[in-house]
């Protein structure tokens, strides 16, 4: 069979074709599922040979083009040997060229060394420009590792700051402890080599991409992160100390005397860290929190004289 019918797939396939196809079967044939079917191991190594080439752009066009075959090797030029064929020498468009006849090849004719040293490597016999052939160095396909498979892992957004390990499990149920790296955002990509398939030479990896999740009152800046504090009238005015939320758990946050919402108070250290290792700060923005319906409160503010414009800096 040939590379797109090891594969299950017409010649014309599409690269996310060529993929699925081999997915499919390595999960069917992989030897772990298969230990008492030696032929479903030989199987799929004709599988993931076929796959090592098709999914190379490269390789896959040297394929169609008949320049190698099936395991990836150069195919021999002319179709066939050398010598042993009967000689022609017709001349002209009608006869074709000098050397080459219909029942073969005569080397003697020719020093094409160049040429198969071109294809093949230098001649293992002979030597270049002598006009003979000892035998030709066919080049093996280097061996391919087996493909890398791909996952996609969602991380609560207090983990991401805190760079807590995630625990993750692969295809075949293995579970690791992933690391998260300094700098982690959405798009984020780990590799865990040798977690991929099987192939000629070793496994392929893992590659783990990362989606840090939302959060319900804490949202990213760059390192940093914000958060909007309701306070109340009477912490606002008097000053106070109140629990303020962090990626570590609640810290007293000391609000001073006389805060107008919108005051920011930074928590060093308290954000995500960077890739240059250092942590952002915690912005926390005071908003002051009015109840609603208060009469005291309305008559307090009924009678009380006020401070003046407060937009007149603006003109109003």
């Amino acid at each position: 069979m040939d590379l797109y019918q090891q594969l299950g797939i017409k010649r014309g396939a599409s690269e996310a074709e060529v993929k699925k196809a081999y997915r499919t079967l390595a999960k069917q044939l992989h030897p772990d599922r298969n230990k008492d079917n030696p032929k479903a191991a030989e199987r799929f190594s004709k599988v993931t040979q076929a796959y090592d080439i098709l999914s190379d752009k490269d390789r896959r066009a040297k394929y169609d083009r008949g320049e190698i075959d099936e395991d990836g090797n150069p195919r021999m030029p002319f179709g066939g040997g050398f010598g042993g064929g009967a000689r022609s020498r017709a001349s002209g468009p009608a006869g074709g060229y000098e050397g080459y006849g219909q029942g073969g090849f005569d080397a003697s004719t020719a020093d094409l060394s160049d040429l198969f040293e071109g294809l093949f490597g230098a001649a293992t016999g002979g030597r270049r420009g002598s006009g003979g052939f000892g035998g030709f160095g066919r080049r093996q396909a280097p061996p391919q590792k087996g493909a890398d498979v791909a996952y996609r892992l969602k991380v609560p957004f207090i983990d991401a700051a805190a760079l807590k390990p995630q625990r993750v499990t692969l295809q075949a149920g293995k579970t690791v402890d992933l690391k998260l790296p300094n700098g982690v955002e959405s798009g984020s990509k780990i590799r865990l080599a040798g977690q991929g398939q099987p192939g000629p030479a070793g496994n392929g990896d893992a590659i783990v991409t990362i989606e840090v999740a939302g959060h319900p009152f804490f949202t990213r800046e760059g390192k940093d992160i914000r958060l909007n504090l309701p306070v109340s009238l009477k912490e606002a005015v008097l000053g106070a100390k109140v629990k303020a939320p962090t990626p570590e758990g609640p810290v007293m946050l000391t609000v001073p005397k006389g805060a107008s919402s919108g005051k920011v108070l930074r928590l060093k250290g308290r954000g995500f860290t960077g890739k240059d290792g250092k942590r952002g700060d915690l912005l926390v923005t005071l908003n002051v929190d009015l109840p609603a319906g208060d009469e005291a409160l309305e008559k307090f503010a009924a009678d009380w004289s006020g401070a003046g414009n407060p937009r007149e800096g603006m003109g109003v």
